[in-house]
């Protein structure tokens, strides 16, 4: 072997180590086993989740040895058939989802996500309580006017739910930092 075939497999070499590691990175994560008959929290979200309510929903489920449920609403305009695909939508949910899954996987968690969609944030919320039963919901209620429910969804959520509900406000000083 000469010097420059030498070069050519240290060069291959590189590639092939830098190949790997960005697959590697960029793998989805390491999906946690669900123990049959788990108990279910969920905890919906429009827009980002607040890193409070996230670490309390966190917290209950690992407490509960629960399966932490995400679950992104959207809503649908009325100009768009109900069933209209809004991948824009689904473009900002997917990642905030990865993140929500990746904290909680960080934490020894299960999740098992989901994005619903619907008129009204109650309307997505309905329509995903149709088909599937939790055992506690963690809800975050509005800071400083940014995202969370409006206290007209919370009054609703709460005299409609079909689980146990938490409504978590976090102080705005904890938002902020």
């Amino acid at each position: 072997m000469n010097a420059l075939d030498i070069g050519l497999l240290v060069a291959v070499a590189v590639l092939a180590a830098a190949l790997t590691g960005s697959l590697l990175r960029r793998r989805p994560p390491k999906r946690l086993p669900v123990r049959p008959g788990a108990r279910r929290i969920l905890v919906p979200f429009s827009g980002a989740l607040d890193p409070t309510v996230l670490q309390a929903a966190i917290r209950i489920a690992r407490a509960e040895d629960a399966v932490l449920v995400p679950a992104y609403l959207l809503i649908v305009p009325l100009r768009y058939a109900e069933d209209s695909p809004l991948s824009d939508q689904v473009k900002i949910a997917m990642p905030l989802l990865e993140a929500v899954e990746h904290a909680a996987l960080r934490a020894g968690v299960p999740v098992d996500a989901r994005i619903e969609k619907g008129r009204t944030l109650t309307h997505a919320l309905k329509r995903l309580w149709q088909v599937e039963s939790f055992d506690r919901i963690v809800a975050p209620a509005p800071v400083n006017g940014h995202e969370g429910f409006t206290e007209k969804e919370l009054a609703w959520l709460l005299t409609r739910s079909p689980a146990e509900t938490v409504v978590l406000k976090p102080s705005p000083v904890a938002s902020a930092a």
